[in-house]
Formats: C-alpha cells, sequence, structure tokens
C-alpha cells in the first residue's frame, strides 16, 4: 500500500525550504560591508572598461 502524505505538511515543509533558499540569497545579496560593495564596484567597473576597450570600432 502507498505511503500516505499530508498535503498541508508537504506544502508548509516546500515553503519553509523556498524561504530558506531566498533567506541565503538575500545574505550573500545584502549581506555585504561597505569595503566589500567598494570592491565589487571597483571590480566591476574595471570589467567593463576593459571590455570597452576591446570593442571593434565600426
Amino acid at each position: 500500500m502507498a505511503e500516505l502524505i499530508n498535503f498541508n505538511r508537504a506544502k508548509k515543509a516546500r515553503d519553509r525550504a523556498e524561504d530558506r533558499a531566498q533567506a541565503a540569497e538575500n545574505r550573500v545579496r545584502f549581506g555585504q560591508t561597505k569595503g566589500q560593495k567598494a570592491a565589487a564596484k571597483l571590480d566591476t567597473e574595471r570589467a567593463r572598461r576593459e571590455l570597452e576597450g576591446k570593442k571593434r570600432e565600426e
């Protein structure tokens, strides 16, 4: 015989797992110090300038 599943418990467990995943993503996105944010901004700006320098003129 098949195992019985309580749909309310299954839905709540799925929702909790999604909430945990969202919280982990938010910790990565927003849990940075001012110095880390500045360093990341400098890195992206440096990469953008490097890419601009390698583009061909048309």
